[in-house]
C-alpha cells in the first residue's frame, strides 16, 4: 500500500448525499478480486449514458456531460468532496479500490458509512470528516473557482485552503500510523516476520508431532 503524508490536489465535488457502494462501483464489476482496473467504471451508471458491462471498451462509450467527473475543470482531481453518509450500502472493498484506481487519495465529507471508512484506510485512501457547514463552504468555493485546490496534511491533521484557512480533522492514531507508513494488514503482519519464524521453529521443536505428515 502506498504511503500517504500530504497532498496538494484539485477537488472534484460530488453533490449527493447517501452515495452507496453500488453507485461507486456497480455490482456487475465485482467479479474480479484484483485491486486494479476498476477506475474506468467508477460511478459507471452516472458517468456513462449506456449500460456498462465487464470487458467493454470504455473509451468508446458515450459520456454523460452533466456528471462532474466528465467536466474538464475536474480532470486530474485527487480529492473528492462529498456529502453525508458517503459509502453506505454493502461492505464491498471494491468501492475504495475503484476510487483509488481512478486517482482519488482523499475524500472529504461530513460523515462516512463505518465499513467503507475502515476500508479506505486499508487501501491507502484518507477519509476526512469535516463539519457539514465547512463542507458546504468548500462546495461553494469549488463551484466558484475552476481548478480549486486543497492541501491535506495527515501528520498535522489539517486541510488548508488556498487563502490559508486551516481546518483540523481527527483521525485514529493507529490508522494514521498505518497510512503514513503505507501499512495494510499484510504489511503490519510482515513487521513481525522474524518473530513469527522464531515462534514456528520453537513450536516445531516443542511439538514435532503436529508437523508430521499424516500419510506416514
Amino acid at each position: 500500500m502506498d504511503k500517504f503524508s500530504t497532498l496538494d490536489g484539485i477537488v472534484a465535488p460530488l453533490d449527493r448525499a447517501n452515495v452507496d457502494t453500488d453507485a461507486i462501483i456497480p455490482k456487475q464489476f465485482l467479479k474480479s478480486i484484483q485491486r486494479s482496473g476498476f477506475g474506468s467504471n467508477l460511478f459507471d451508471e452516472w458517468r456513462y449514458l449506456d449500460s456498462g458491462e465487464p470487458g467493454m471498451d470504455n473509451s468508446s462509450r458515450p459520456l454523460n456531460p452533466d456528471f462532474v467527473l466528465n467536466q474538464p475543470r475536474y480532470q486530474g482531481a485527487q480529492i473528492l468532496l462529498a456529502r453525508d453518509n458517503f459509502g453506505c450500502g454493502s461492505s464491498r472493498e471494491h468501492a475504495p479500490w475503484a476510487l483509488l484506481d481512478y486517482g482519488f487519495r482523499v475524500i472529504i465529507a461530513p460523515g462516512f458509512a463505518d465499513i467503507f471508512y475502515n476500508n479506505c484506510f486499508k487501501n491507502g485512501i484518507l477519509p476526512v470528516v469535516l463539519a457539514a457547514d465547512i463542507v458546504e463552504q468548500l462546495f461553494t468555493a469549488v463551484a466558484a473557482q475552476p481548478g480549486y485546490r486543497l492541501k491535506v496534511d495527515l501528520a498535522a491533521q489539517t486541510v488548508t485552503t488556498a487563502d490559508g484557512t486551516v481546518y483540523p480533522f481527527s483521525v485514529d492514531a493507529f490508522r494514521k500510523r498505518c497510512l503514513l507508513n503505507g501499512l495494510d494488514e499484510i504489511g503490519l503482519t510482515l513487521q513481525y516476520a522474524d518473530e513469527i519464524r522464531a515462534y514456528e521453529r520453537r513450536r516445531k521443536e516443542q511439538a514435532p508431532w503436529l508437523f508430521m505428515d499424516v500419510g506416514q
